[in-house]
């Protein structure tokens, strides 16, 4: 479904996509997605587009940092990133909350709260329901995937 929605490369016969680890970090969203898959990619696209939580419409893009882009900035760290870098990646923890849109973000020093908005979505949609997802991990298959390094 990603593949058909031009989220991800496709291969062709007898050869095997070309992946970046931004690719890996949207098969991994759409993974932790708890949608029908026919609804994937579009629920994919809708999740990389939040902003983060409080920040205006309009504001400056060094902190008007989209989800997607988050996870794609998180992704580059760890298959290129200093030692430092990937180990406060490793500290990270991904919550994907499949009630209503919203990612967080929660590591050592803040919580970052990528979501849709709308204030009423408690009351409306019940519970609040997640996916986390270890960023150590994560980490680490980038990391041995694209830089060779064996963790």
């Amino acid at each position: 479904m990603l593949t058909d929605a031009g989220m991800l490369p496709s291969g062709s016969p007898g050869k095997s996509p070309e992946l970046t680890p931004q690719d890996v970090a949207t098969l991994m969203l759409g993974v932790a997605v708890d949608v029908p898959l026919r609804a994937v990619a579009d629920t994919v696209s809708e999740y990389r587009a939040l902003r983060r939580e409080g920040v205006p419409v309009g504001a400056p893009a060094s902190i008007s940092v989209s989800a997607g882009e988050a996870l794609d900035i998180i992704a580059e760290i760890s298959a290129t990133g200093s030692l430092d870098a990937r180990a406060l990646v490793a500290k990270t923890i991904l919550s994907v909350v499949g009630s209503w849109p919203e990612i967080v973000l929660t590591d050592t020093i803040d919580v970052r709260r990528f979501s849709g908005g709308t204030p009423g979505y408690w009351q409306a949609y019940g519970h609040r329901k997640s996916v986390e997802i270890n960023l150590g991990a994560f980490a680490a298959v980038i990391a041995e995937l694209f830089s060779g390094d064996q963790q």
